[in-house]
C-alpha cells in the first residue's frame, strides 16, 4: 500500500489575528491631506507594501515624494505591530522593476517568544495625533529633543531642531511665502478642496482636526482649510515655536521611504515623551522654496518635512478608511 505524502509547505506565520494588528497600526500613520495612499497584500510569511497612485495628489506632490513619505510612515508603523507580535522582520524597500508601484516587502518568517525593539512604540501609534492647536510656551528639555534626532539618524536621515528666534523667523517667512504661492494657484486650491473640510467621511481632513487661526500674523501656522466655507475660532499660538527639519542626504525615491520611516519614528517618540506635532510643509511643496528651508549654515541634504514641536492639548483622531479597503491579493510568493 503506497503512501501519498504532501508537498512541503511553509509554516504559515501570519494568522488573521496577525493580519488585523499589522494593518490596523499601519493605516494610523499620517499622510498629505489624510489621502491614506497605500495598499497592503499579505502573504503566508510576507506583507507587501504598495502606493496607491489613484491617491496621489499631482499639484501638492507633483514628484510623488510626499506620496512615497507616508508610505514610509505606514512601513515603520508595520514594523512596530510586528516586533509587538514578536516578529523581527526583514524589509526590502524599492525598487522592483516589474511593479514601480511596490514600496517594500516585510518578511516575517519567524516568531519569537519576545517582542521585538520597536515594541516599545506599539502604545504611541494610537495615541499619536496631528495637532494643530496652539502648543504651550515652554522649552523642550536638550534631552528630549536628543532622543527626536537620535530617532531620525537611526533610519538614515536628519533631523535639526531649531528654536531660536532669528532661524524661526527666516522658516516663518518662507511659510508665509508658500501660502501665498497656495492661494494665487486656482488647481492646487481646487485638489485641496476635495480633502478638506466637507462632508463626514472616512478620508481627508476635517472641520474639526484644522484648528483655530492664527491671531497673529507671524504665526508658524498651516491654515489647510482657508478654502473653506466654516465658522473657525482664533487663538494665540506659541511666540517662539519648536520647529524642526528632517532631511535625508539624498532625494532619490528610496530616500523618500527611508524619510517617512524616519518621520514616523521621530512622532512616535515625541508622543512618547509627551509632545505633539504638526505639519508645516508648504515650502516643500514649491521646488524653488523647499531649497531655501535648509539652514544656510548647518543644512544638509534634502529637505522632506517641517515640523513644529511643542506640548499640546489632546485632539481627536482624524478619520481611517475600513480596513478591507486597504487591502489587495499579494503579488508575490514567498
Amino acid at each position: 500500500m503506497s503512501t501519498t505524502h504532501s508537498p512541503h509547505r511553509p509554516e504559515q506565520v501570519l494568522e488573521p489575528h496577525d493580519v488585523q494588528v499589522l494593518l490596523r497600526a499601519a493605516v494610523r500613520a499620517p499622510s498629505l491631506h489624510n489621502t491614506q495612499p497605500w495598499a497592503f497584500g499579505f502573504g503566508d510569511r510576507h506583507v507587501e507594501l504598495y502606493a496607491d497612485s489613484s491617491r496621489h495628489l499631482p499639484q501638492a506632490d507633483a514628484t510623488g515624494r510626499s506620496l512615497l513619505i507616508s508610505c514610509g510612515a505606514a512601513l515603520f508603523n508595520l514594523r512596530v505591530a510586528a516586533a509587538h507580535l514578536g516578529m523581527h522582520p526583514r524589509v526590502r524597500v524599492l525598487p522592483d522593476e516589474e511593479d514601480p508601484t511596490l514600496v517594500a516587502v516585510v518578511e516575517t518568517h519567524h516568531r519569537h517568544s519576545r517582542s521585538g525593539s520597536l515594541d516599545g512604540y506599539y502604545p504611541a501609534v494610537w495615541l499619536r495625533r496631528t495637532n494643530r492647536l496652539p502648543f504651550r510656551d515652554r522649552r523642550i528639555p536638550p534631552s528630549t529633543i536628543g532622543r527626536l534626532a537620535e530617532a531620525a539618524t537611526v533610519e538614515g536621515a536628519v533631523l535639526r531642531v531649531y528654536d531660536d528666534q532669528a532661524e524661526v523667523q527666516r522658516v516663518v517667512d518662507l511659510l508665509h511665502d508658500a501660502d501665498l504661492e497656495d492661494r494665487a494657484d486656482l488647481a492646487r486650491t481646487t485638489e485641496r478642496q476635495a480633502w478638506i473640510g466637507g462632508r463626514q467621511r472616512p478620508e481627508g481632513i476635517p472641520v474639526r482636526s484644522l484648528g483655530p487661526r492664527p491671531t497673529g500674523q507671524r504665526a508658524a501656522f498651516r491654515d489647510l482649510g482657508y478654502a473653506v466655507s466654516t465658522v473657525r475660532e482664533s487663538a494665540v499660538f506659541e511666540s517662539t515655536p519648536t520647529i524642526a527639519v528632517l532631511s535625508t542626504l539624498q532625494d532619490r525615491p528610496v530616500d523618500w521611504v527611508r524619510a517617512g520611516q524616519a518621520l514616523e519614528r521621530v512622532l512616535l517618540e515625541a508622543t512618547v515623551s509627551g509632545l505633539s506635532v504638526s505639519f508645516l510643509n508648504q515650502p516643500l511643496e514649491h521646488p524653488d522654496l523647499r531649497w531655501l528651508v535648509r539652514n544656510p549654515l548647518t543644512g544638509v541634504g534634502h529637505t522632506h518635512m517641517l515640523l513644529r514641536i511643542g506640548y499640546g492639548e489632546q485632539v481627536p483622531l482624524t478619520p481611517r478608511r475600513p480596513l478591507e479597503e486597504a487591502r489587495r491579493e499579494p503579488r508575490l510568493r514567498r
